[in-house]
């Protein structure tokens, strides 16, 4: 199976993909394995909410339609073009994903087989419906993936390589347990947005979507916002106030409800608006229903800082404040070439 084949395979689907979004869910006549896939597929998207009670039908058709945009032959060689495929010794590689948002481990597992190798999954209990069902339609598509695509819940055996993603603690065990191997090990990582006041309201509408997308629970999302000091937050919360709905949902609820409560008798100081804290805290990492914020002074001393704080930030939300920041309201549409810890996979895949 050559490069090409492989990523025909993943164009067809992401034509599949394309027929379930936030919109409607339509059958399309000229997808290929449809009649066995289209109503199975929707099957396991409702198994997905049934399971895990942050995987809203919101939230997995918005993580299908990224994935249904990206997988397009023009985005795909755009992707891969600088990279050089020719090697034919192909390895045997170990994913361990995370679970915190739907198909959060896809990029990984698109990355190991279209560098040519073949693939271990080892899922996250909190989402394990929807990924083995679309490798079964990659066996579909192209059969050549058969034998290369693994899933198992047990202890991970006879592999070459490994691509591993947990908190800061499970990575310490990662990095003992696999010494030996050719490795990715992600730990925990937050997102930032850095504030001059002179946002538009648009600019911070779109902000809300990097804050509460998956309930904040992505490491792409904004859990930290760094503002001069004296800014007024009027302009935010207003922005913020199309996701009040967000409260319905009774986990988002019962974690804001504890965290306020926590405050409150901690005597922290907050505000907040029935649906979102924010609270003064040097910490990257808040609780569900909460954003932390902090003062700044000076534009290039918060340069200083977060470049020396880098490996905890994953993206940087801002207008103008870096070269590598991430436009407002984008954090969760990722390109295929925006790497988790900027880190280059198909580098790394193409090299071991």
């Amino acid at each position: 199976m050559d490069l090409q084949q492989r990523i025909n395979a993943f164009v067809k689907l992401g034509d599949f993909l394309s027929q379930f979004s936030r919109e409607n869910i339509k059958k399309k006549d000229t997808v290929v394995h449809n009649n066995l896939f289209f109503d199975g597929f929707i099957h396991q998207i409702k198994l997905a909410q049934e399971h895990n009670g942050w995987f809203t039908k919101k939230n997995v058709l918005f993580a299908i339609e990224g994935w249904s945009k990206q997988l397009n032959n023009n985005n795909i060689k755009l992707w891969l073009d600088k990279y050089n495929f020719n090697n034919e010794d192909f390895k045997k590689v170990a994913i361990i994903m995370a679970g915190n948002i739907p198909l959060v481990g896809f990029h990984d597992f698109l990355s190991v087989l279209i560098s040519g190798h073949s693939v271990l999954v080892k899922q996250s209990s909190n989402d394990k419906q929807l990924l083995p069902f679309l490798a079964k339609y990659l066996e579909y598509v192209e059969p050549k993936f058969k034998g290369k695509i693994e899933f198992t819940e047990g202890k991970l055996e006879h592999f070459d390589a490994v691509i591993a993603t947990g908190s800061d603690n499970t990575a310490r065990y990662f990095e003992y347990y696999f010494k030996d191997k050719q490795s990715i090990i992600r730990k925990n990582r937050n997102s930032v947005a850095v504030l001059t006041g002179k946002e538009t309201e648009d600019q911070l509408k779109n902000l809300s979507e990097d804050i509460f997308r998956y309930y904040g629970l992505g490491c792409r999302n904004v859990s930290k916002l760094f503002v001069p000091k004296d800014y007024n937050f009027d302009a935010f919360f207003k922005a913020m106030y199309d996701w009040n709905p967000i409260i319905n949902q009774a986990k988002y609820a019962n974690n804001y409800d504890y965290n306020k409560a926590v405050y409150l008798m901690s005597e922290f100081d907050m505000l907040e608006n029935g649906f979102l804290m924010i609270k003064e805290d040097e910490s990257f990492a808040s609780p569900i229903a909460t954003v932390f914020y902090e003062h700044y002074t000076n534009i290039e001393e918060l340069k200083m800082k977060l470049t020396s704080l880098k490996d905890s930030i994953q993206c940087i939300v801002s207008d103008g404040f870096s070269d590598s920041e991430i436009l407002f309201g984008q954090t969760q549409q990722p390109n295929l070439w925006d790497y988790a810890d900027d880190v280059d996979a198909i580098d790394f895949l193409l090299k071991i």
